[in-house]
């Protein structure tokens, strides 16, 4: 006998000597054969191939594909909507335990919700989003249990746990976004692009995988390979740059690192991630900046005849990689409907063009293909809402919607917890397409997905030691690899005289900033609100603070770039179109150079096709962050104003620029390397990323598709604010 077996608190393992290491909850049956130890996860009593570990992932998947009922091909293609661990509170996200709230007195935080119990078990889910969690102890037992109940269902199919991006410094708006549990902290995309460098990406998909893995996840919902080439698109800071020669070159480090284990077959295994990029075939080119979470702003334009450039991350990077693997385990199409001759005027997954003939077809892609989020439910009656993105098919049954993408070659719904439409699309396609050939059809998705899991190793031990994850995630040298990495993201701009770095214990007067009242990610109401800069932070080993700017040795002003929005519902119903200019500049605006009329229009919810906004106006929300800025101009005379811009977005510096003394922009880092970095102890790394634009105008006259930025601000001295600038 060549294998040993072992009791552990969270499961039992059994060691082959030479082959692959067994996990169990249950009373799982053991199958010896040729001296080994299988798992008999069908019950049967016989060796099926797909329980074989000898064999490939394809030929497993392929056996445990053919077995399987309709239904559980149906849960297999299911992509579960966000879960928090947690559920503490009812609300937006809200489930039940045993039929009530959570009660910390009777529950345990790793406890599966009744909600999870019944997705686990009607609906056969097997793909599980993950979006928040209270820690790592808590994740790894969360998992643990998942698989456990998993374990004990008809061929013990394990759970897939997937997240967004989760490691960034700081949360954003512009997405959901994850919370950490612990995990180490690095720059946002659009920060690894203003470091400039490949091998740090790489450093950080390793990393991040090794943490991903204690946490129970195996699959990121990243990397957003999106030519960022919209300056007012919400997503940008997400993306990875708008040049794809230097884009292409992080994402094969950014794939390779996610999901290479080394010394292995093909390179997958148990240290491996499986990773999802997205949006195909490229989301950041709304027109005007909308963004298409959001009927009003579901059209992408190539006014510059870029399409196949915005391909070439994909086509060029994540299906070419240098490591074993080869190619991105995953694909996401984006919610957008792409505005081009040969393209049916529908959402990308609901496209032939895009999907079958393009990422299927010439692509020859043959991974996984999920969905974004919430696309085949019914639509919201208004256009200014979170609903359903079923963008240019809303006269079709929740169940056509599912069948078309299936058609198209898509395997997932994103968000979509009910096995129900899905049988009823392979109803309603046996009628359609014939029986076998829809049969065939439905397997193929079903084998894809299974050899997604058999690669990563999680139908041989899917469990987790919860104290080795402690151990794992968030360990030091994690945290001081994130913690450098943000560093070489921040972008020195402007040091006049010298100001920067700042001298230790200097009296600073940062004001309060101030945060109008504003249209939130779900289109619900933010009141105003003001915020402290630095006020959960320990300052005392930098600076002193101040609240009279006459003792003041400097200012410090924090502020972040323009925020905006681009559709007015009360313009709408006095009788406008209801769009409004996105800004990129602080005051007041209105668009005399907007394009008219637009390139993309129509919806069933409007009467018109113009969506243009030119001759508009429309005001920022944190437009208190310039007059803070000529405040302290005014206050500090002689003595030194420094900006500490957050910029999710190119800014027009027109405004800010000539005020400041020194200028100090980041893409979403914590309040400790910004200190770090103000006083010298860490050198800023980072160069511009993008131009910022010389004024809204050239913002308008640049097409939303061309990798070449907005016309760049020029300063009095001759100072270019392009892509590679800094101080």
């Amino acid at each position: 006998m060549a294998w040993t077996k072992e009791t552990r608190p969270y499961c039992t393992v059994i060691r082959n000597e030479g082959g692959a290491e067994l996990g169990m909850a249950g009373d799982v049956p053991i199958i010896e054969k040729d001296g080994f130890a299988f798992k008999d996860l069908a019950r049967c009593g016989k060796l099926l191939p797909y329980e074989d570990w000898r064999l490939t992932p394809e030929e497993r998947a392929k056996d445990l594909a053919a077995r399987l009922s309709r239904e559980e091909v149906a849960g297999l293609m299911l992509y579960s909507s966000h879960q928090i661990v947690p559920f503490r509170a009812m609300g937006l996200f809200s489930a039940h335990y045993g039929g009530a709230a959570y009660d910390e007195e009777k529950n345990a935080p790793s406890d599966l919700t009744d909600e999870q119990l019944a997705f686990l078990k009607k609906d056969h889910i097997r793909h599980i989003l993950q979006m928040s969690v209270q820690d790592a102890d808590t994740s790894a037992r969360w998992s643990n249990n998942l698989q456990a109940v998993c374990e004990a269902e008809p061929w013990g199919i394990p759970v897939n746990i997937s997240t967004d991006p989760r490691h960034g410094a700081r949360s954003g708006g512009a997405e959901f976004r994850s919370s950490g549990a612990d995990v180490s902290k690095w720059p946002e995309g659009i920060g690894f692009a203003a470091a400039g460098d490949p091998e740090l990406v790489r450093q950080f998909a390793q990393i991040a995988s090794i943490e991903y893995r204690a946490l129970g996840i195996t699959t990121a919902l990243g990397p957003q390979i999106d030519l960022s080439t919209e300056p007012r698109w919400m997503r940008l800071e997400d993306t990875l740059g708008s040049d794809p020669e230097k884009v292409i070159p992080m994402v094969r480090a950014y794939c390779d690192g996610m999901q290479t284990t080394e010394g292995t077959p093909g390179g997958w295994g148990r240290e491996s991630v499986n990773t999802m990029v997205k949006h195909w075939p490229g989301g950041g080119t709304g027109e005007g900046g909308r963004d298409a979470h959001y009927p009003f702003g579901c059209f992408a334009v190539y006014p510059a005849g870029r399409f196949e450039t915005h391909l070439r991350p994909f086509t060029e990077g994540a299906f070419r990689l240098d490591g074993p693997t080869g190619q991105a385990a995953a694909v996401m199409p984006y919610y957008t409907v792409s505005w081009l001759e040969e393209n049916e005027k529908v959402g990308n997954s609901y496209s032939e063009y895009i999907l079958r003939e393009l990422l299927r077809g010439k692509y020859e892609y043959d991974g996984i293909v999920c969905t974004d989020w919430g696309i085949t439910g019914t639509p919201d009656p208004s256009i200014d809402s979170f609903g359903a993105r079923c963008y240019g098919v809303s006269e079709l049954s929740e169940a056509e919607h599912h069948l078309r993408i299936i058609l198209n070659g898509a395997d997932q719904f994103g968000g979509n917890d009910k096995a129900g439409p899905v049988l009823e699309a392979w109803r309603i396609g046996d009628e359609r397409c014939g029986p076998a050939w829809m049969d065939e059809r439905m397997r193929l998705s079903a084998w894809r997905l299974l050899r997604a899991m058999f690669r990563l190793g999680l139908f041989e031990n899917p469990y987790l030691d919860p104290e080795e994850s402690v151990r794992i995630v968030g360990r030091a040298e994690y945290v001081k690899a994130g913690l450098e990495a943000q560093a070489r993201s921040v972008v020195p701009l402007k040091n006049s005289g010298g100001v920067l770095p700042l001298r230790k214990g200097m009296k600073l007067w940062i004001p309060e900033r101030t945060i109008g009242a504003h249209k939130n990610f779900f289109r619900g109401m933010d009141p105003a609100s003001r915020l402290r800069p630095f006020g959960g932070t320990d300052t005392s080993a930098w600076f002193t603070r101040t609240e009279d700017p006459a003792e003041a040795d400097a200012a410090l002003v924090v502020m972040e770039s323009p925020l905006s929005d681009a559709y007015d519902a009360a313009d709408a119903a006095a009788g406008g179109n209801g769009y409004r200019p996105i800004m990129l500049q602080y005051r007041p605006y209105t668009a005399a150079e907007a394009r008219q009329p637009s390139i993309a229009g129509g919806d069933f919810r409007e009467s018109f096709t113009d969506r243009s906004y030119k001759g508009k106006s429309n005001v920022c929300y944190n437009e208190a962050d310039l007059d803070n800025l000529l405040l302290a101009r005014e206050k500090m005379g002689g003595r030194p104003v420094i900006v500490c811009m957050y910029m999710h977005n190119p800014t027009v510096p027109a405004e800010f620029e000539p005020p400041a003394d020194g200028v100090l922009v980041h893409f979403g880092v914590s309040d400790r390397i910004l200190l770090d970095v103000l006083f010298g102890d860490r050198p800023a790394g980072g160069t511009l990323p993008y131009n910022l634009p010389a004024d809204m105008a050239a913002v308008e006259r640049h097409g939303e598709d061309d990798i070449i930025g907005p016309e760049p601000y020029r300063t009095a001295d001759g100072t270019v604010y392009a892509a590679g600038c800094r101080a």
